[in-house]
């Protein structure tokens, strides 16, 4: 019998990049909104209780930061009252959740990459709501694993790196936030965690012939999961930017102007330290994810020779 997988925001970026990389070893069950509304928990038990999968893997979210602050009740049916849903679910039926988060539940302060134990601080409606859909699912009874990560970004849908190569191609000059810090983290790379970590606890299951959701409950808890180093949004952009002059040396590129927070005000507040110690995850799962430059250069070339 192949693995069965609840994949949700199977249209997002880690959901997209995830559904090929399942498909070869599990049968995915990957609902659009018209067949699962993830803004009625009624919904997703019957959803759960139907379809009884092995896994539940949730990348979905309500991710628009500034909206967020005008639109909270559907920032926190979607980010915290989904996650509830999904953690009751799977506890009545055993099945393991592998839930993602953001570093947005960080306050920001200081300048040492956060660990999971630090206290949190959220400073806007999204990072609040990301923060209770993880206790949500903590205290669900769920065997669960919560991916926290920061700056994701990937080959399709809306991020910063699509933004910036279609708007340098447009515009002379692009100033960009240069006080923020953080890890931007590839989709793609995300999606290859999840990979390893469910082979990883399916061949323990089989050694130790204990069912799956008992070996993630032994490993449980939030795990930080983020592209190696760290830099600002504008070194970021300075680095994409490099790789697209090599790759197409012919065009003329935006120059790129550094700039304060505080010059590019916006709905929600961000955080300035979004540096996040991925040790726990190399230590527990043996997970080591690439360095940021690495990652950027690859998805630079594969969006610009599409």
């Amino acid at each position: 019998m192949p693995v069965r997988v609840l994949l949700t925001g199977a249209s997002g970026q880690v959901g997209g990049d995830l559904l090929p990389m399942l498909e070869p070893f599990a049968s995915v069950i990957a609902p659009g909104r018209s067949e699962l509304d993830l803004g009625n928990p009624g919904e997703i038990q019957r959803f759960v209780s139907e379809t009884r999968p092995h896994w539940i893997i949730n990348p979905a979210a309500y991710t628009a930061v500034d909206k967020a602050e005008s639109e909270p009740e559907l920032a926190y049916a979607i980010n915290a009252d989904a996650p509830r849903a999904l953690g009751e679910a799977a506890a009545q039926l055993r099945i393991p959740v592998i839930h993602f988060s953001t570093d947005y539940v960080y306050s920001g302060a200081g300048s040492t990459p956060w660990v999971e134990d630090d206290a949190p601080g959220p400073l806007g409606v999204y990072g609040s709501s990301k923060l209770a859909g993880d206790q949500a699912l903590a205290a669900s009874g769920a065997a669960y694993i919560i991916l926290r990560t920061s700056w994701v970004y990937g080959t399709a849908g809306k991020n910063f790196l699509r933004t910036i190569l279609r708007l340098a191609q447009e515009k002379d000059e692009l100033r960009i936030v240069d006080d923020q810090h953080g890890s931007p983290t590839w989709s793609r790379d995300l999606a290859r965690t999840v990979v390893h970590i469910i082979r990883s606890v399916s061949a323990d299951s089989v050694a130790r012939t204990k069912p799956i959701h008992e070996i993630v409950r032994e490993v449980r808890g939030v795990y930080h999961v983020a592209g190696a180093g760290d830099t600002t949004w504008f070194g970021f952009a300075r680095e994409f930017l490099r790789t697209a002059a090599e790759v197409r040396p012919q065009s003329r590129l935006a120059h790129l102007a550094p700039i304060a927070t505080r010059d590019y005000p916006t709905p929600a507040q961000r955080p300035l330290n979004s540096r996040l110690n991925c040790s726990r995850i190399r230590d527990v799962f043996g997970v080591a994810m690439p360095e940021w430059e690495e990652s950027a250069a690859t998805v630079t070339r594969e969006v610009l020779s599409h």
